[in-house]
């Protein structure tokens, strides 16, 4: 069970929660944070001195107080005239990742907001009510302001819902479920569109995929070796030892581990061969590298995921400071660092596929024996090129890039909904990029019969075998991939 506001979220546990795998609740702890925080906000919003976001406008209007009689009507603006998000929906997944981890801030007790839009929100999680949110128009300072301003419109009885795959307006479904509209009070709409949960759980969503990823590339470079019979030399524990890189380490350790037991791989000990190509004696080098910024981005999105990003927070019942948490710059530079990294994993397999192409060490040019009339698996690497320099044309960092908002008053803003976007772009073209790999690695090993590879390679092949046949003549392959492809995606290889 996980407590919102005092247990430790993680990308682990986010998932969990938003697949219904693991509970999460109010504790009377987190109530009475909320609670207290709420008072002190009543506090604020009934005094005479101006509090930015409680009795003033906001961004450029920050100098013009409110009455307490119009707080609602502002607040209630604030969401309606920031709903300004277009583009196609985000997946239905991060909409409720976006709202375990709103709930998650709220429930710190800094951001003065009433319990009860708290469980409304928490109402919408525990029934799948999922809000439609348009994929652009953050940029990723002052929080993510569009996306989370139409995550919580149906609060108001306005924007809308999924309901399976057709979209429908929130005041049906809230009708449904008899629940009234919200009307916001003081502080709560900024509490509820301040913030990067839009950046963070892309984040999230796309950490999750590269963990597996980045355990399917030692498999694939493993596999590749494998069918051209290379050298597991390079992998030695004492190379890796004297550079000492926590990624680099780990890879070598599981490279041996893949190739343990192969007597594939001992029959190249005594050949002529001196050294493989970068691409299979680098994995190491390339696969750590990129295992390190997967370190990295998972290590600053558990502190943003634990943290409160919205503004102003509330400390007292008189100083509430209007700071800058929701500034998206700390996630936005290490997922632009991330989508490198994510890129290279497809840059180095693309290389591996063309090396088993050539023809060299025992292997027939293009993998097939009938090359002529038949072009066997000369043309799949043509897509693993198309979608590498795509990856490349994505590597641009959107934190290099800031264009001042409201009037110059968000002068310096991140960006960093766009490259949470484009991180997960790579990864879904990397997908199909290992899945090439993995057909090609899986054709060259049957030319290594009747030598067999490491257990777990053997594994790995029949998963490929029970639908994917050794290709003899031209066929169709895009079925081919296809079903590979959906066996990454679906993470059915074993990779452990």
């Amino acid at each position: 069970m996980f407590k919102y506001g005092i247990d430790k979220l993680t990308t682990k546990k986010v998932i969990a929660i938003a697949n219904g795998k693991l509970k999460a609740k109010l504790t009377t702890t987190a109530i009475k944070k909320v609670n207290d925080c709420r008072q002190k906000v009543e506090t604020i919003a009934n005094g005479k001195k101006a509090i930015y976001g409680i009795n003033t406008g906001f961004g450029p209007l920050c100098d013009v107080q409110i009455t307490p009689e119009e707080t609602s009507k502002l607040q209630e603006n604030l969401l309606i005239t920031h709903a300004v998000g277009v583009g196609n929906p985000i997946h239905k997944q991060l909409s409720k990742i976006m709202m375990i981890l709103k709930v998650h801030a709220l429930c710190q007790g800094f951001s003065g907001i009433r319990l009860k839009v708290i469980e409304y929100i928490l109402f919408f999680i525990e029934n799948d009510l999922l809000p439609v949110v348009p994929e652009q128009g953050s940029v990723g300072a002052s929080g993510d302001l569009a996306p989370l301003s139409h995550l919580f419109l149906p609060l108001l009885g306005e924007g809308e819902f999924w309901n399976g795959d057709d979209i429908i307006p929130a005041k049906e479904i809230l009708k449904k479920y008899h629940l009234k509209p919200i009307q916001l009070q003081a502080k709560e709409g900024l509490a509820l569109i301040n913030g990067t949960q839009f950046i963070l759980a892309h984040a999230i969503i796309g950490l999750h995929k590269m963990k597996y990823l980045l355990d399917l590339a030692d498999l694939a470079g493993a596999m590749s070796i494998e069918g051209y019979r290379g050298s597991a030399s390079p992998f030695k524990k004492e190379l890796h030892k004297i550079r000492a890189y926590k990624g680099n380490i780990k890879v070598a350790k599981r490279m041996r581990m893949l190739f343990k037991d192969s007597t594939n791989i001992v029959i190249h000990t005594d050949c002529d061969r001196v050294q493989d190509p970068y691409s299979m004696r680098c994995i190491p080098q390339v696969h750590g590298a990129s295992r390190n910024a997967y370190y990295h981005l998972r290590k600053l999105a558990t502190i943003e995921m634990n943290s409160v990003t919205d503004n102003p927070i509330v400390l007292s019942d008189t100083e509430a400071i209007s700071g800058g948490n929701f500034h998206g710059q700390p996630l936005a530079m290490a997922l632009d660092y991330c989508t490198l990294a994510a890129a290279e994993l497809g840059n180095i397999a693309d290389r591996r596929c063309f090396l088993l192409l050539e023809g060299k060490f025992g292997l027939p040019r293009l993998l097939t024996d009938k090359g002529g009339l038949n072009s066997g698996f000369m043309i799949p690497q043509y897509t693993t090129a198309a979608l590498v320099t795509e990856n490349k044309s994505l590597c641009f960092p959107p934190s290099a890039d800031s264009i001042p908002t409201s009037l110059g008053q968000e002068d310096h803003v991140s960006m960093g909904s766009i490259s949470g976007r484009k991180f997960n772009q790579v990864l879904g073209n990397l997908e199909n990029i290992f899945a090439i790999e993995l057909m090609y690695a899986a054709q060259a090993i049957e030319f290594r019969r009747p030598e067999t590879c490491a257990p777990i390679v053997e594994e790995n092949f029949a998963i490929i075998r029970k639908k994917v046949a050794k290709l003899e003549e031209d066929r169709i392959l895009k079925d081919d991939i296809n079903y590979i492809s959906k066996l990454v995606k679906n993470r059915e290889f074993k990779v452990k």
